[in-house]
């Protein structure tokens, strides 16, 4: 998904409208490597951490111990943050920014300290890690944009950013829901561990009403845009109403009257799909919204 949205950045929302920008193809495939491999990294340290909670949550998945070697999985967490970093370096270099290679040692050092300290923190680490993928897309606006940046073009570049953000702050929402679902579907392994998750510090019902709730602030949010900016596109409007509005209001309902693990672990796959779907509207900006 990561991949996915990059690439829609570049080739649905800037590229189209002759926005200045500074990666080539094989600028921005380096850009998708370097973010691939430090989330890939954070992917690997996470399962290290994770083993005593994933051997009750979800024993089928564990792959530590079983398929791989936890020595092994250090290396290869090492290995990949090494690639991603100094893909980083590279391409800071590129674009004449050389401090921008920092971005990528900020969310390699919090994925580490995600996985080994703050996801067993009330909300912190829900929070840190949805702010982590809202910067998987911010960090193209800063590679393409801020770099080309100059007087005449600067409002024109502003505009797109802005855009980016939105899509940053969509995307943060939408895994923050996700996550809380996913501390209420994996509660038993996590007070096994002693984590304080939401659902522990609070219950599992209350911490369901407080996902139910937060529900509408990204719902409120999308319904204003479309109201506000979309309503001469019908296609646009359309599309929101049935793959983003249609399901969040779906997940409310489902939420506030889910009873198992695998409702909730239904809630949670529906909270990826409109995050999935939300970034594929990227692809209506050059054919319907500013057609």
């Amino acid at each position: 998904m990561i991949a996915i949205v990059q690439l829609l950045i570049k080739y649905a929302l800037l590229e189209p409208f002759g926005v200045q920008t500074a990666l080539d193809a094989f600028g921005i495939t380096l850009l998708i490597l370097a973010t691939i491999c430090i989330a890939a990294a954070g992917n690997i340290i996470n399962d290290i951490y994770d083993i005593e909670t994933d051997l009750v949550n979800k024993p089928y998945k564990v792959i530590i111990d079983k398929s791989v070697s936890e020595k092994a999985a250090y290396n290869w967490f090492i290995g990949l943050n090494l690639v991603g970093v100094s893909v980083g370096v590279y391409l800071s270099n590129t674009v004449g920014k050389a401090p921008f290679f920092s971005i990528f040692v900020v969310i390699s050092i919090l994925l580490y300290v995600y996985a080994s300290y703050l996801k067993r923190t009330l909300l912190v680490g829900n929070i840190v890690i949805s702010v982590l993928v809202a910067l998987s897309l911010i960090v193209v606006g800063v590679f393409e944009l801020i770099p080309m940046m100059t007087p005449t073009n600067q409002q024109t570049q502003v505009v797109f950013f802005k855009v980016i953000l939105d899509y940053a702050l969509f995307a943060f929402s939408i895994n923050l829901l996700r996550e809380i679902a996913k501390d209420i579907e994996d509660i038993d392994g996590d007070y096994k561990a002693k984590m304080h998750t939401l659902p522990i510090a609070i219950g599992r019902e209350r911490a369901k009403h407080v996902l139910t709730a937060l529900n509408f602030f990204p719902l409120i949010g999308i319904i204003f845009y479309v109201v506000s900016d979309l309503y001469k596109q019908p296609i646009a409007v359309g599309y929101f109403l049935l793959f983003i509005i249609g399901p969040l209001i779906y997940t409310s309902i489902k939420t506030f009257s889910t009873s198992t693990k695998k409702d909730m672990h239904h809630i949670s796959n529906m909270y990826k799909w409109i995050m999935l779907f939300g970034m594929l509207s990227l692809l209506l900006y050059k054919y319907v919204i500013l057609g």
